[in-house]
Formats: structure tokens, C-alpha cells, sequence
């Protein structure tokens, strides 16, 4: 610290004194004229921000994606064209259900979100730790939520609630096989993969369309906790298992892998390829790996890096696009809309967020515009014309070459709500059961049980009824459980 670094209000004044206040004598009451105080309390008042309603336990860090597969065949983004090209990246973990307050060791499926700074624009990919999720429609969502938040009266986690949530929602299936199974409790951040889980899309210079999912397979190996184990643990271990393995250049790393399904494939495929609580079968569409992904550089401000990061699959540059996952779509418009409550109109603007390249456009103002979207612009934009068309040679203009190709809606297709509750719901769980050695069988009966011989006895059988189709064997170790 130099002669001159003096502590400062935040107008930039020099404090002459801050550990004491001013007052009306040695014991007398403090006086009206404390604004350095009252600056001081009033910010303290105000240092947080409402925590994420989901993935609010977050963790994250910087790195950087090294590509090892050129994709110029199906994309034209331009991150994804030339081995070796490399683009900088923040990746963010996070439980789900819980709170700021929760432990990290709970059962829980983990956030996986990934920003691309690439030199077109923010690329988001915005998934979890899982292939697929427990429903495919986001109108339930809320709901979901809602059941496995604390019970509104008690304010304490019920399990119960979860069971009877999912007895009259069997999409789950697939979902809760994965969650209550040895996989549910991480070991850490690093000894997990990540899935993009939605149906994606990717695009090349010829409009040829195609639709991919993303894998991240860890480089460090899975490894898991048991319940009496993670109960062991201390509530903050992989935040600080994270932060120390990178401040010792024990750098985490991931192999990021894709599969490609083609638009004529997904026409006809035995599932619908847009069912987020399916998977694709990599005998069919085999995992192909285009790059490396390393965590090199912790924050250096947990606030305004990790809790402020606000990821959306909205985010998106040429070449890659959205779906028709139904939940994808949902989440188009509530993550960024969820980020404009939270942190504000203008959240794009704060650096973890902003791109890393030129940003042009005609919105301005509106709270917190501390500055432009990015360094390039000038401060809220400057004095440039804020509205299109204008006459202006040198004002932003759209770039049609850079359009997406057309997606075709089904064939007579009508408009109406459609119900999915008789879609086969159980045969991918059945199979990853099947999958599962005796001892992951073991564990995961009990953590079932656990949870659900807290419900009622008609959830109960309705959940035995649900098992049961996924595997003959796995409702009746879920019933013998039970009864013992």
C-alpha cells in the first residue's frame, strides 16, 4: 500500500476517522451530521441482492476452453472453427433446491452453467450435473420447485411433500433414479460431469441444421459420497475444495464431448429427441470430442463474480440455437427475465457478465447503467442515436447473414395443450437400473425408502406402482424396504 491509498467514501472523499462516530459529547447521543456513518449503514443494508429461487448455493471460476475438433462443418461459430482455438470461460456449480443455507453435501442434482466469452457474444450453456431433468413441460416447474422447498408452515425440508409430487408426476422417473442413486451426493465439483442436458442446435454455412447435446466427463473421475459419509463432511467442503485444488494449480478439468442427431433422424427416432427426462443411446449417437475445458482462475470477489453471474440459455451467437424442449423454451424467457428481477434491467453490463466484444444496440438507461455493455462503447452508449431504422451510416444495422435457418412446425399441427402423462415414463429409468452394479442397487433402494416411508401410504403405492414399471425387481425392493 502506498502514501497516498486513502480510505475514501464511496464519492471518493478521504475518511479522516472510522472507528468512531461522531456524538454530542464523550457519552452523548450521535449527531444528524454522521454521513460518513450513514453511508456506511445504509450500504450494509443493502449488500445483498435476493438470492436465486433455484441454484441459489452457487460456486464458481474462471478458465478456458481449448477446441480440439474443428466443427466448421456444423457451425459457423466461430469458437467452434480451428483446433486449438481458445476462448475464455466462468463456470458455475450450484446446488438446487436449497438455499443460500444449505450444506453442500446434500442430495441434490448440481448446477452446471458455462459462459463461452467468444468474440461474437456470450454463449450459455446452462445445465446440471445430470442427462436429463425430472420434467419435460415448465408449466410444472413451480410446482416442482415448490415440493421440494421447505414446507411453508414449518419451514423445514419435508420429504414427504417430494414423494408426493412425483406420485402424480412419473416423468420423473428417470430423473429421481439418478438423484437417489450413488451419483446424487458429488464427492466434489471436480469429480463430477456436467450435461448440457437440453436438445441444443448448431448450424453451418450451408443452413444445415442439426441437433446436439453437450457432456463434460470429468478428467479427475467420479466419485461419490454415501449419505453417512457426506454427513461427515463440513457444510462448506466444495467451496473450498474448489478454491484450494486451484490456488495449488491442481487445475480441474473436463473432456467436452458432443452427440449429433440430424433433423431427418429426429423425424422418426423411438423417442421424441426433445424430451428433456430422456437421453439419447450412444450406440446410436455416439459421444464425439471437440475440446477441453480447464478451471485456471478462482474469483476474486465471490459476490461479484459468482452470485451476480446471470446465465441464460438465451445467450446465444451464430451458429448455435434453441429447440423444441419444451423446458429449453420455457427458460428462454424466465432465466433472463429471472435476472432482470434479481439484479436489474442492466445486469449484462456488470463484468462477469459482459461479452468480451463490441456490443451495439439502442436500449439505454433504466436502473444501474453504470456503463455500456462493454468497454468498446462508451458510457450507456454515449450520445449515439438510440433508435432503428435511423438515417445514421455508422449506426448498428442487423446482419441477415447470420440468420437461422427456417424451422419447420409439424405437419397439420394443432394448437392446444397437450397432455404427455401416457409417454413412456419408465423404460430409460428401468434401464439405468439395470446398469446399476448390486451396491449401487443397495444405496439407492435406501435412499429411497428413507424419503418416502415419510409420505403417506397412498403415495407410497402409487410410487411402488411407478417403480415397478421401470423394473419388476426395483418395486419389490422398494416394497420389501418399505415393510422392513
Amino acid at each position: 500500500m502506498t502514501d497516498n491509498t486513502y480510505l475514501t467514501t464511496a464519492n471518493g472523499a478521504p475518511v479522516p476517522e472510522d472507528n468512531n462516530s461522531i456524538s454530542a459529547g464523550e457519552r452523548g447521543s450521535l449527531t444528524f451530521d454522521n454521513y460518513r456513518l450513514f453511508e456506511k449503514l445504509a450500504h450494509f443494508n443493502r449488500e445483498r441482492i435476493p438470492e436465486r429461487v433455484v441454484h441459489a448455493r452457487g460456486y464458481g471460476a474462471h478458465g478456458t476452453f481449448t477446441l480440439t475438433k474443428d466443427l466448421s462443418d456444423l457451425t459457423i461459430a466461430k469458437f467452434m472453427q480451428g483446433i486449438d482455438k481458445k476462448t475464455d470461460v466462468f463456470l458455475r456449480f450450484s446446488t438446487v433446491a436449497g438455499g443460500q443455507d444449505s450444506g453442500d453435501f446434500v442430495r441434490d442434482v448440481r448446477g452446471f452453467a458455462l459462459r463461452f466469452y467468444t468474440e461474437e457474444g456470450n454463449y450459455d450453456i446452462v445445465g446440471n450435473n445430470t442427462p436429463v431433468f425430472f420434467l419435460r413441460d415448465p408449466a410444472k416447474f413451480p410446482d416442482f420447485i415448490h415440493s421440494q422447498k421447505k414446507d411453508p408452515r414449518t419451514n423445514l425440508p419435508d420429504p414427504a411433500h417430494h414423494f408426493e409430487f412425483w406420485a402424480s408426476n412419473p416423468q420423473s422417473m428417470h430423473q429421481i433414479t439418478t438423484l437417489m442413486s450413488d451419483r446424487g451426493i458429488p464427492k466434489s465439483l471436480r469429480h463430477m460431469n456436467g450435461y448440457g442436458s437440453h436438445t441444443l442446435s448448431m448450424w453451418n454455412d450451408k443452413g444445415e441444421r442439426v441437433w446436439v447435446k453437450w457432456h463434460f466427463k470429468t478428467n479427475q473421475g467420479i466419485k461419490t459420497l454415501t449419505n453417512e459419509e457426506a454427513a461427515k463432511m463440513p457444510a462448506d467442503g466444495m467451496q473450498s475444495d474448489l478454491v484450494k485444488s486451484i490456488d495449488r494449480g491442481d487445475f480441474p478439468s473436463w473432456a467436452v464431448k458432443i452427440q449429433v442427431m440430424t433433423e431427418e433422424q429426429s423425424r422418426n427416432y423411438q423417442v421424441n429427441p426433445f424430451d428433456l427426462t430422456k437421453v439419447w443411446p450412444h450406440t446410436d449417437f455416439p459421444l464425439m470430442e471437440i475440446g477441453q475445458l480447464e478451471l485456471n482462475r478462482n474469483v476474486d470477489n465471490y459476490f461479484a463474480e459468482t452470485e451476480q453471474a446471470a446465465f441464460s440459455p438465451s445467450n446465444m451467437v451464430p451458429g448455435v440455437g434453441a429447440s423444441p424442449d419444451k423446458m429449453l423454451q420455457g427458460r428462454l424467457f424466465a432465466y433472463a427475465d429471472a435476472h432482470r428481477y434479481r439484479i436489474g434491467a442492466n445486469h449484462q453490463q456488470l463484468p462477469v457478465n459482459r461479452p468480451q466484444c463490441p456490443v451495439h444496440n439502442y436500449q439505454r438507461d433504466g436502473a444501474m447503467t453504470h456503463g455500456s455493455a462493454c468497454p468498446f462503447s462508451g458510457h450507456n452508449q454515449n450520445a449515439n442515436v438510440n433508435f432503428y431504422p435511423n438515417d445514421r451510416e455508422q449506426a448498428p444495422k442487423p446482419k441477415p447473414e447470420v440468420a437461422e435457418p427456417p424451422m419447420p412446425l409439424e405437419e397439420n399441427a394443432w394448437i392446444k395443450a397437450y397432455d404427455t402423462r401416457d409417454e413412456d415414463n419408465y423404460s430409460q429409468a428401468g434401464d439405468l437400473y439395470r446398469l446399476m452394479s448390486e451396491d449401487q442397487k443397495r444405496q439407492l433402494i435406501g435412499n429411497i425408502a428413507g424419503g418416502l416411508k415419510q409420505a403417506t401410504e397412498s403415495v407410497q403405492q402409487r410410487m411402488i406402482q411407478h417403480f415397478t414399471l421401470c423394473d419388476a425387481d426395483y418395486g419389490q425392493r422398494i416394497q420389501a424396504a418399505l415393510e422392513s
